[in-house]
Order: structure tokens, then sequence, then C-alpha cells
């Protein structure tokens, strides 16, 4: 499957090793992960170069053109909250990954559209379960 991790950026990068740890396990799992550069410790050096509106074209095509969206919501995030909607109002299947006892918003506790899921985790092999489960579910 071609999916796209999303995850905070701006808004604080300490789960970068989670990040980073999902990534690999996804493509471990056989996946292509059209974002797998979001997982670097670089990411912020990487992009700084780039036009906020190239960032735009690049990620909403990623987004048109990927199977699934695996987005890890522990840190809040604008950009990830639209990745999520934009995806869900394409079809894509969603699946929300939290740390266990952070707050996570409303808005994305709340949905109960068909192809989304919200789960929390205590460790990142959790996590990676939960993301198996949630790419082999029928």
């Amino acid at each position: 499957m071609d999916l796209y991790f999303s995850c905070s950026l701006t808004g604080g990068r300490q789960d970068q090793p989670v990040y980073a740890a999902l990534v690999a396990r996804l493509q471990a799992l056989g996946h292509r992960v059209l974002t797998e550069h979001l997982a670097s410790e670089a990411v912020m050096a990487a992009d700084s170069g780039m036009a906020p509106e190239a960032v735009f074209e690049r990620d909403t095509a990623w987004l048109r053109a990927c199977d699934a969206l695996i987005a890890e919501v522990s840190t809040p995030s604008h950009g990830v909250g639209f990745e999520v909607a934009y995806a869900l109002e394409r079809g894509k299947p969603v699946l929300c990954l939290a740390r266990e006892g952070v707050r996570v918003s409303k808005m994305l506790t709340g949905i109960r559209q068909p192809g989304f899921a919200f789960h929390t985790y205590a460790t990142p092999d959790e996590a990676t379960a939960r993301m198996s489960a949630f790419l082999t579910a029928p």
C-alpha cells in the first residue's frame, strides 16, 4: 500500500523517535510511506527552503495518491488535522494514534465516519500492532 504518515512538525518534535519507529515498521511490512521524511530528525531543515505553496501542493498530491493515512496525533498540529480531514473527505481510510494519557481534540476523537479509527497506545510496539491490524482489516 501507499501510505501517508502524518505527524507534528511545527507543533513539536518530542515524539520523533516514535514517528521513526512507526514509519520503519510500515516499511518493514512492505508498505511505501510517501511521507517517510517526516519521521526524520532533519525534516525541519530539509523542508525549510520550500515555499508554503509548494509544501501544500506536494502534500495534497500525496494525500490524493495514498491508499490510507496514518497519523500520530499526540502533539496537536493544525497540519495534521487538515490532512486527516482532507483524506476523509476523499474517502481514504484514516487511523489516528495517540499516546495514552494525552489530551486529543474532540474533533478527532468524536469522528464516527466509516473508515476512521482512533486508538491510544502505551508503547511503540502497541502502536505498531494497532497499525498492522488497521491495515489488514477488511
